[in-house]
């Protein structure tokens, strides 16, 4: 054996280039997917993060006394005093495309401003991206529901959307009247339009009297009057909902629990929205 080969038998052979590729390769590739999981991740969290939060009773007040209608009228039969009560309460408000979820409560301000004609408007801030009204009129001994509008803000990180949808009952639908009797039923229709959704949706569906309850506010004991309110929506938005709701004799909101699931159509596909949530009347004396 010449001294050549010798050192041959006895030197281990480096490695040589482009031995193992495809574990190259492999690695390259488990460390990009690794890299889109993570990136994926940290967006979904971004994207459900909730940007909402609790509106400061002290917010609520300020925006009262910028209102116009505020000292228009004045408390009567069905028609409380205006101002700003606390409400608290709890729930979520849930779209299904892209999935995202936003928190109401626990605090929720809401304003009762008058209008003429015996009519008021109740507005409450389930939080600072989703708001409610409902416009009332007190007529002979009845509490009717005009209409009213809800508004919404969902943050997607790139981009915001606000919605807000306007309702209207005509012929008004009946709230609270007088003589009601336990399990005597009747029947809620409205029309509204949405700014994020083309065409028209109706709701409509029965009202039920459920009887009176006591219920007790902050030190005192409330006389309410309890219904269900069950309401299909068709046209251009499709869904259901189911609430039920206590009054107090001034016709003000005492509770509210309502469950509520829609369908709109979207270049995405069907998207569903669902609210399953709650409020509570904690003071009977309202901030001015």
């Amino acid at each position: 054996m010449n001294d050549r080969a010798a050192e041959d038998a006895v030197t281990p052979s480096a490695p040589r280039r482009g031995r193992h590729p495809h574990r190259r390769r492999r690695i390259v590739i488990g460390a990009i997917l690794g890299f889109v999981v993570i990136a994926v991740a940290v967006f979904m969290v971004v994207l459900n993060r909730d940007t909402s939060r609790p509106v400061k009773v002290s917010e609520a007040i300020k925006k009262f006394h910028s209102s116009t209608s505020t000292t228009s009228g004045r408390a009567d039969v069905l028609r409380p005093r205006p101002g700003v009560y606390e409400y608290t309460g709890s729930g979520t408000d849930h779209i299904s495309t892209p999935p995202k979820t936003q928190d109401e409560g626990p605090q929720m301000p809401a304003t009762v401003t008058l209008g003429s004609a015996g009519c008021w408007t109740f507005r409450i801030d389930y939080s600072t991206n989703h708001w409610q009204t409902w416009n009332y009129c007190s007529r002979d001994g009845e509490l009717l529901e005009m209409g009213g509008q809800s508004f919404q803000r969902w943050d997607f990180v790139a981009f915001t959307v606000n919605t807000t949808s306007t309702f209207a009952c005509d012929p008004p639908a009946v709230t609270i009247k007088p003589e009601m009797v336990a399990g005597e039923t009747w029947t809620q229709t409205c029309t509204g339009t949405s700014t994020s959704i083309t065409g028209t949706a109706t709701t409509s569906g029965r009202y039920e009297f459920l009887g009176t309850e006591k219920i007790r506010v902050g030190d005192r004991t409330v006389n309410t009057t309890h219904f269900r309110q069950r309401r299909t929506m068709s046209g251009s938005q499709s869904g259901n909902q189911v609430s039920e709701l206590w009054f107090g004799p001034d016709g003000l909101p005492i509770r509210n629990r309502r469950n509520i699931s829609v369908d709109s159509s979207s270049p995405l596909g069907t998207i569903t929205y669902t609210e399953n949530a709650n409020f509570s009347l904690t003071s009977l004396i309202p901030h001015t």
